[in-house]
């Protein structure tokens, strides 16, 4: 027995889509391969790697990775980083932004290349708040809700995207 970490990674996916307890997800620490570093010889996986699972208690090689870089585990991380805990995703309709972070952020910047278009993002948390766009602008421009409509996102233009997480309605 042991536990498998692209479950972990999908399990962040699955808690930052429902907004559901964003302090819980950053406890996930736990399966990062760089946790490792101090039992190497007991893990067997260099510190910079995900593997599939890690054998448990039960096991007769209790703590050795299994599987390392013959898994899913590093996509599905970035999945959950970039599109559920940054929230920024693609969708038919423009780009959403809808980050679920931990509320002691004061907000992050990314960029997004899109279609074509290198869109600059740049998250404010001024109420320390762990989701909820409250005003998101692009080239200084007021948009409505939550997404980049994808007339904005015009091919071969650079964006200024900035986006404010608040408590007010």
């Amino acid at each position: 027995r042991g536990f498998s970490l692209s479950k972990i990674s999908r399990f962040l996916y699955g808690r930052t889509h429902l907004a559901l307890s964003p302090r819980r997800i950053f406890q996930r620490r736990k399966g990062e391969p760089a946790t490792k570093e101090a039992i190497l010889d007991t893990h067997r996986c260099g510190s910079y790697v995900y593997a599939q699972m890690i054998a448990g208690r039960d096991a007769t090689r209790h703590g050795e990775a299994k599987n390392s870089w013959l898994t899913g585990t590093a996509a599905w991380t970035f999945v959950a980083l970039s599109q559920y805990i940054l929230g920024i995703r693609a969708d038919y309709e423009g780009l959403i932004i809808d980050p679920c972070i931990p509320k002691d952020w004061d907000g992050f910047r990314v960029t997004r290349r899109f279609r074509g278009t290198t869109v600059h993002i740049d998250v404010k948390n001024p109420d320390r708040r762990c989701t909820g766009v409250h005003a998101l602008s692009v080239n200084g421009q007021a948009v409505r809700g939550n997404r980049i409509p994808m007339d904005l996102l015009k091919s071969g233009e650079s964006l200024r995207v900035e986006a404010v997480l608040s408590g007010k309605t």
